[in-house]
């Protein structure tokens, strides 16, 4: 399996396809990436020579390409910085709700988990 900035991407698929396992990459930003790296989008990530992968991985380093750990680590100090701001947003993101106006009634089973199971009512027996 080839690596890309320390992500094995999977050998069978097309190298086009297989840059979207990158995370941040997205297909139109891995079809920028090959065209910036010269490489053809039907190509096998299997047939990629060792020159070609790293000419992948300058392209993305070249054009700043926030991808993987530091994507990860800019989203999550944003959250942060939501939270100590006490935003509203902030807000809905400590308490683990939704935080971009979905309703919560019903439907919102992602952000709040499993429903939690109502208290049963224990009657003693008459004897």
């Amino acid at each position: 399996m080839p690596r890309v900035l320390g992500v094995d991407i999977p050998k069978e698929k097309r190298i086009e396809t297989a840059l979207t396992y990158l995370y941040g990459v997205g297909k139109s930003l891995s079809n920028e990436i090959l065209a910036d790296a010269e490489i053809d989008p039907s190509k096998r990530a299997k047939d990629l020579t060792e020159e070609e992968v790293s000419r992948i991985t300058s392209s993305i380093q070249k054009r700043g390409y926030k991808v993987e750990g530091d994507l990860k680590r800019e989203i999550s100090s944003n959250i942060r910085r939501l939270i100590e701001i006490s935003s509203w947003r902030g807000l809905r993101h400590k308490k683990g709700l939704p935080v971009r106006g979905q309703r919560t009634r019903t439907n919102a089973r992602t952000r709040k988990g499993p429903r939690k199971k109502g208290m049963a009512i224990i009657r003693k027996k008459k004897e």
